[in-house]
């Protein structure tokens, strides 16, 4: 894979400067840990396609979080995946796992959003994910090299 260019990512407007990021990590980490409660909530009741999506955002939220810590804002969902593994990932503060699980979830929720593919089995794995990316998150967030 090509490494991420963050001059080119900046200059085509795929993400952009964010001076007030910082300001809003925390908002963003809450929101990843309501959206998991609420997909767990919706698995324990067999809503397989919502629980998906909304483990989806969890991930979403925390990598958000991370970027914003980073003073950039994404300008998409895809963009915001690469980001986070070219400014956590590819410098060792998350392991490869986080960015795979990021893609993954992303893969999922586009097929149940988009194509009302989904099952028991993807909502289950996009919620171990999400469990998994704000533990990951919570332990780099109170690391001050984030």
């Amino acid at each position: 894979m090509k490494k991420y260019d963050l001059k080119e990512a900046l200059e085509k407007k795929k993400i952009i400067s964010f001076s007030v990021g910082p300001k809003l990590v925390s908002k963003e980490s809450e929101a990843a840990k309501e959206d998991l409660l609420d997909a767990k909530d919706l698995f324990s009741r067999e809503r397989f396609k919502s629980a998906t999506t909304l483990a989806y955002y969890a991930i979403f939220h925390t990598a958000r979080a991370l970027l914003y810590k980073k003073r950039y804002r994404e300008k998409s969902h895809i963009q915001l995946a690469f980001a986070i593994k070219a400014f956590y990932v590819d410098e060792g503060l998350l392991p490869q796992k986080y960015y795979d699980n990021f893609i993954q979830a992303l893969d999922f929720r586009e097929l149940a959003d988009y194509k009302s593919k989904f099952s028991k089995e993807g909502a289950e794995r996009n919620i171990q994910a999400a469990e998994e990316s704000i533990r990951l998150t919570e332990n780099l967030l109170k690391n001050k090299k984030s």
